[in-house]
């Protein structure tokens, strides 16, 4: 048992570390990246300082056409820097929405990874039923701390079973139809009392409550899988 105890620990130790791991790497990724486009962008003012490099280099453009489109150059640099700056702004939130997908995307991963492992250690354990209360004027069922609203013909399956518990008895599919609805086992189907097991689980709603909660045991029938001394009826 502490072998296995310490195998698990290790194991998540290990998945945690790898996650930790993944998620640096993807922010790392992700920030090299944002860093080599920035890089690569060009300077705002680098129109600016071209057009002034002209109005420097070409002293004869003293003309008043050559001032108009020196001028409109000079415009033009100043639109190119702020659209650039615009550019410059977008990038960095769709980079920083990536880095946020991302990380919330991991974030469900290991949440559903949590889960997944729980249910598979419900699984192997089984369901450990401290209380059951059967109410059949209320048509409620209370397994520990869930409380169900069960159909009038569920609610009488459950408490069939929950009779035949208390004196450690299997139902077969005729006897609980026989005893639901109150005629002779051998008029009775095998069949309409699988039906019945069958919507009672469907009632229950969570498939492993109701695989482990109602048991069926080979060529015997049916039986509650919980210690009768739990089992509790109003």
């Amino acid at each position: 048992m502490l072998a296995r105890i310490s195998s698990a620990t290790d194991s998540s130790k290990s998945i945690g570390w790898m996650i930790a791991m993944g998620l640096f790497a993807v922010v790392g990724i992700l920030a090299v990246a944002a860093i080599l486009l920035f890089a690569s962008l060009p300077d705002a003012d680098a129109f600016d300082a071209r057009v002034e490099r002209i109005f420097v280099e070409n002293t004869g453009l003293t003309g008043g056409q050559d001032i108009r489109l020196l001028e409109i150059l000079a415009q033009s640099g100043t639109a190119f820097s702020e659209v650039l700056a615009s550019y410059r702004t977008v990038i960095f939130v769709l980079l920083v929405f990536a880095v946020a997908l991302l990380v919330v995307a991991l974030a469900f991963l290991v949440v559903l990874s949590a889960l997944y492992r729980r249910m598979r250690e419900i699984e192997r354990a089984g369901i450990q039923v401290q209380s059951l209360l059967i109410s059949r004027e209320a048509r409620s069922v209370s397994l520990n701390n869930m409380e169900f609203t069960l159909t009038a013909a569920a609610i009488e399956t459950l408490s069939v079973l929950a009779e035949a518990r208390l004196d450690d008895e299997i139902l077969n599919g005729a006897e609980i139809e026989a005893l639901v609805s109150g005629r002779d086992a051998s008029d009775c189907d095998e069949a309409a009392g699988a039906t019945r097991i069958k919507r009672l689980r469907d009632a229950l709603g969570n498939q492993l409550i109701s695989a482990v909660l109602v048991r069926t045991v080979a060529r015997r029938g049916y039986m509650l899988a919980i210690d009768r001394d739990v089992i509790r009826m109003v």
